[in-house]
C-alpha cells in the first residue's frame, strides 16, 4: 500500500507540471483527491491493514494529500499570473486611438417649444411659477369661482385622491396662490403637468400640459391681453402672424374670449392643417373675474387682471405637424430622433 501511495505522489506531480490551463487542474484533483479518486480508493483498503500498520500507513496518506494539495496550489497559481499576462499583453490600450462617439440625447419637442415660450414671456417681464399637481379642491376650483353644483365640474373628468384632494385638472390653482404670496403689479407665467379622465386618442390624454398666464395690475383691459397675446403669436409664428378673438365661456374670466392665430402653413388661405378655415385656435383667456381676484385677497374695486390658458401639446402638434398626440408620450427613438 506504501507503493502504491508513493506512485499516486509521483504520478500526481508529473502530470500536474504539464498542465496549462485551470480545467486541467480541476480534473487532476477529482482524480487523485476526490470521493471517487484514487487516493481515496486506496485508504478505503485500511480496513483491511493491521493495527500497527493503519497509523502508519495514515499519516503517509495525509503527507501525500498534502503534497498534491500543494502542487495543485502552487501550479493553479502559476496558471493564473500566466493567464494574466496574456490578457494584459491582448488587451492593452492604444491611448492614441480615437474613442467611440457617445450617443447624445436630446431636447424632447415638448421641451423644445415649452422653452420657447418661457423665452418669449420672460422677455416680456413674466415670472415663472410653479405650484403643486395634486391640488386642494379649493384651489382647482371653488377659489376659481366653479362652486360644488357648477356644470363646468362635469366636464373636467377630475381624478379625485380624497373628497377635497384632486390632481389639479388645470394650471389655474397657481393664479390663486400666487394672487395669495404677491402683492400686485405682477405677471407671471405656470407651466406645469395637468390630469383629466379623458380616454386615450390621437387628440386627448390624461396627463397632459398647460401654460397659464396671469396679469395684474391698476387699469388692465382686454387690450392689453390682445397685445400680449399678438405679441407672443408673432414671437412664435413669426411677424406676419396675426390674432382674433372669439367670444366664450370661462368660470374664472369675465369676459372671455377664445384666441385664433392666422394659419401659419397657408397664411390664412385655407389648408388641411387649419380645416380651410385659415385660422387656428391656440388657446382661451380672458378678464380675471372679480370673485376670483377677491379668493386671492386682491381688491378688485382697486385692480384689474387677465389670464390664459396655453394647451402646450396642441402648439407642439402644430408645430411639427404631428397628428397624434399619444407619439409624443411613447418615448419611441425613432419618432424622437427626428427633432
Amino acid at each position: 500500500m506504501k507503493t502504491q501511495l508513493e506512485q499516486i505522489r509521483q504520478a500526481a506531480k508529473e502530470v500536474l507540471e504539464t498542465f496549462e490551463t485551470k480545467e486541467q487542474i480541476e480534473e487532476a484533483r477529482i482524480k487523485y483527491l476526490g470521493k471517487k479518486g484514487e487516493l481515496t480508493a486506496i485508504l478505503k483498503q485500511m480496513g483491511k491493514l493491521s493495527a500497527e500498520e493503519r497509523p502508519v500507513i495514515g499519516q503517509l496518506a495525509n503527507e501525500i494529500r498534502a503534497d498534491i494539495e500543494e502542487t495543485i496550489a502552487k501550479k493553479s497559481a502559476e496558471i493564473k499570473e500566466k493567464e494574466l499576462e496574456r490578457k494584459l499583453k491582448e488587451e492593452t490600450i492604444d491611448v492614441t486611438m480615437p474613442g467611440k462617439e457617445a450617443s447624445l440625447g436630446h431636447k424632447h419637442p415638448l421641451s423644445i417649444v415649452l422653452d420657447e415660450i418661457k423665452e418669449i414671456f420672460m422677455g416680456m417681464g413674466f415670472d415663472v411659477a410653479e405650484g403643486p399637481e395634486v391640488e386642494y379642491d379649493y384651489y382647482n376650483f371653488e377659489a376659481l369661482n366653479i362652486p360644488p353644483d357648477h356644470p363646468a365640474r362635469d366636464t373636467q373628468d377630475t381624478f379625485y385622491i380624497e373628497d377635497n384632494i384632486v390632481l389639479r385638472t388645470q394650471t389655474s390653482p397657481v393664479q390663486i396662490r400666487f394672487m395669495e404670496n404677491n402683492k400686485p403689479p405682477f405677471r407671471m407665467i405656470a407651466p406645469g403637468r395637468v390630469f383629466r379622465s379623458d380616454a386615450v386618442d390621437a387628440t386627448h390624454s390624461p396627463l397632459f400640459h398647460q401654460i397659464e398666464g396671469l396679469v395684474v395690475d391698476k387699469g388692465v383691459t382686454m387690450a392689453d391681453l390682445k397685445g400680449t397675446l399678438e405679441a407672443f403669436a408673432k414671437r412664435l409664428y413669426g411677424e406676419d402672424t396675426k390674432i382674433r378673438l372669439r367670444p366664450h365661456h370661462f368660470p374664472f374670466t369675465e369676459p372671455s374670449c377664445e384666441i385664433d392665430v392666422s394659419c401659419f402653413k397657408c397664411g390664412g388661405k385655407g389648408c388641411p392643417m387649419c380645416k380651410g378655415e385659415g385660422w387656428i385656435e391656440i388657446l382661451g383667456g380672458g378678464m380675471v373675474h372679480p370673485k376670483v381676484l377677491k379668493n386671492g385677497g386682491i381688491d378688485p374695486e382697486e385692480y384689474s387682471g387677465f389670464a390664459f390658458g396655453i394647451g402646450l401639446e396642441r402648439l407642439v402638434m402644430f408645430r411639427f405637424n404631428i397628428d397624434d398626440m399619444r407619439l409624443l408620450y411613447e418615448n419611441d427613438l425613432r419618432f424622437l430622433e427626428q427633432f
